[in-house]
């Protein structure tokens, strides 16, 4: 079943519960589809007109459609009591220490994600709405002591792996949902209220892009496939005599795909050029698809390393 729902790849150490929920789920949304199918099939022949030319006042006398409703109403509160709530109890109730995790803050707006990061100090600075502008879409106040290493990024989150992560959502305008299907996440982002939520990231970028590379079939049709030209190329392509045609991480182009037609090349690696990114999930405006960002999982060492890169800059 979980091959056939197509669920993406899960990175994140709260997934397997969710897709095992997702999966039971839809085993019985298919065991009612097909029962209720097959009895509605069975009255429209059992009781047709030409075998009923008289109505049957008396009408059905057992009681088993009954037992089986009162079955699938259990198996429903099974479902919803055991599984459902006990879930949603951990993800809501149950968040990590601030020390213990990554705390970041994300402010959407019409139409970017504004990611903010204490700092070295741990201790987020001061915010002023008089202070938002379009240099400082956040309002951080640089002159007060907790905001001077305080960071800032449009549309990129960048998180170590294997560390627990808490994200404070909030927004400047309008409703959003802050999603990242790679990691099971999906919170609306209500104006006026800072929400929060929490996640283990348990794959690097660099782990997710090999997990998720796929060899694809071409052909001279394919110029115009929109998946394919999403994509870049995991492997270098080159025709017989040695003229590159592809390298790693080149995007794949209609020009590149006609080049490897030619060459007899009908198979390529390649993935997806943005594995994992944050997906506005609620319809925020007309520049609504342009409200995307991207998630880069690090090593601790690379997280710190990037830490630093950009404190440097101020």
């Amino acid at each position: 079943m979980f091959e056939l729902l197509g669920l993406p790849l899960d990175a994140s150490a709260h997934g397997p519960k969710l897709d095992q929920m997702t999966v039971v789920v839809h085993w019985l949304m298919l065991f009612l589809f097909v029962g209720w199918g097959s009895f509605f099939a069975y009255t429209l022949v059992r009781f047709r007109k030409g075998r009923n030319p008289k109505a049957d006042y008396t009408g059905v006398k057992s009681h088993v459609s009954s037992y089986l409703e009162v079955g699938i109403a259990l198996f429903e509160a099974v479902l919803l009591v055991g599984f459902a709530v006990p879930l949603w109890a951990e993800r809501v109730n149950e968040f990590p220490a601030d020390a213990d995790a990554i705390v970041v803050r994300v402010v959407a707006e019409q139409f970017a994600w504004n990611v903010h990061y204490p700092g070295p100090d741990g201790i987020f600075g001061r915010t002023d709405i008089k202070l938002v502008s379009a240099e400082n879409p956040l309002g951080l106040d640089r002159e007060d002591g907790d905001a001077k290493d305080d960071i800032w990024t449009v549309n990129q989150l960048n998180l170590p792996v294997n560390k627990p992560v808490i994200i404070r959502l909030s927004s400047k305008d309008v409703i959003h949902s802050f999603g990242l299907p790679l990691f099971r996440v999906k919170q609306d982002v209500i104006p006026g209220e800072v929400i929060p939520l929490w996640f283990t990231p348990t794959m690097t970028t660099a782990q997710i892009i090999e997990a998720s590379t796929k060899t694809v079939s071409i052909s001279a049709a394919d110029t115009s496939n929109t998946v394919l030209l999403a994509m870049v190329a995991q492997a270098d392509y080159a025709t017989t005599d040695g003229t590159a045609i592809l390298a790693r991480g080149d995007s794949m182009t209609p020009e590149a795909i006609l080049f490897l037609v030619k060459a007899g090349i009908k198979e390529v690696k390649a993935v997806h050029s943005t594995p994992a990114e944050i997906a506005c999930a609620q319809l925020c405006g007309l520049g609504h698809y342009r409200m995307r960002g991207f998630v880069t999982i690090q090593t601790e060492e690379e997280f710190k390393a990037w830490l630093a890169e950009e404190a440097s800059y101020l």
